[in-house]
């Protein structure tokens, strides 16, 4: 009824299964006789601290699981008023602060030298190329890119890819011309352009399955030590730098915000402001390495400056 996504689903339902494991195993409360009277706010609190504490989560999956407690609260609260007070003490349990997120990208050139890695002389690389290229071009999520379908690709001007990510919406991206031709020769060697293949997987495994996110990594990971006179083997490269090192090419080349987060199917413009702050931090970086000794920071104390005493005195 909510539309909420698998990986959603996925993540609330693993949620519960650790509370209840946490009752089982640190309460002494089991399942069967698990009821909500005895999930309070402490009960919540000792949980999310055992998260962080034992099983060594970071802030980011405290808040996550947190999060999926708070939803069935507020449903439940909706169905048993009698459970109100209770709802509403575990809703008002506030979520973890978290250090600033930094961006990790690759620079242009670093780019450019891992999309050239793969052998296009075969099958298989010709396929991680075009795979490469389709990630980083769309900036697309690695979980958007497997659930990617031959009829999600149009190749007719003008070129886009219909990608559908969180909350499974839906959004069109622009190809470039390079990523285009490759789409279309790989297409086109895998007889994926034939009719009756809409539905089948853009990139798949060896036993014509989708790859899976994990498989996706691999591919990645396998080029890092293979980019020719520019090392990235000491950058640990996932799928998702990719998707930022596409937003801060296009940032950095003067795209407006709002044209990058439709891009990246971001909800907020908020969240794609974390590219605007992370290009200044670099950029201010740049500047006080290069200005370091030309701009003096050197002040005498006030009780040391003669000037000043003097004006003061004479107030």
């Amino acid at each position: 009824m909510r539309g909420a996504s698998p990986n959603t689903i996925a993540s609330y339902r693993d949620t519960f299964k650790l509370l209840i494991c946490y009752l089982r195993d640190q309460r002494a409360i089991p399942p069967q006789k698990l009821t909500l009277d005895r999930i309070d706010v402490e009960a919540v609190t000792e949980f999310l601290n055992w998260l962080e504490d034992t099983r060594h989560n970071a802030a980011s999956t405290r808040n996550q699981r947190l999060s999926a407690i708070h939803a069935f609260y507020a449903w439940t609260q909706t169905q048993d008023p009698a459970q109100m007070a209770r709802c509403q003490s575990i809703l008002a349990i506030p979520v973890k602060k978290q250090e600033q997120v930094c961006v990790h990208h690759l620079s242009v050139e670093q780019t450019r030298c891992l999309l050239a890695a793969p052998d296009r002389s075969t099958r298989r690389g010709r396929r991680d190329a075009t795979l490469l290229a389709t990630l980083y071009d769309t900036g697309a999520r690695v979980q958007e890119l497997v659930d990617l379908t031959v009829r999600d690709v149009r190749l007719q001007k003008p070129a886009i890819i219909s990608l559908t990510g969180k909350g499974r919406k839906t959004r069109h991206v622009p190809l470039t011309g390079n990523t285009v031709a490759l789409l279309g020769a790989y297409l086109a060697e895998h007889r994926l352009d034939l009719p009756g293949r809409d539905g089948y997987p853009v990139f798949y495994n060896q036993h014509h399955t989708k790859l899976s996110r994990g498989g996706i990594a691999w591919i990645i990971g396998k080029y890092q030590a293979n980019t020719g006179a520019l090392d990235l083997s000491g950058i640990n490269i996932s799928p998702h730098i990719l998707r930022h090192s596409k937003a801060m090419h296009l940032y950095e080349a003067g795209i407006p915000l709002p044209y990058i987060r439709d891009i990246l199917g971001h909800v907020d413009l908020s969240t794609t402001e974390i590219y605007a702050r992370a290009s200044t931090e670099a950029k201010r970086r740049a500047l006080e390495s290069v200005y370091v000794d030309v701009v003096s920071s050197d002040m005498p104390e006030w009780n040391q400056d003669p000037g000043l005493l003097t004006w003061l005195q004479n107030l």
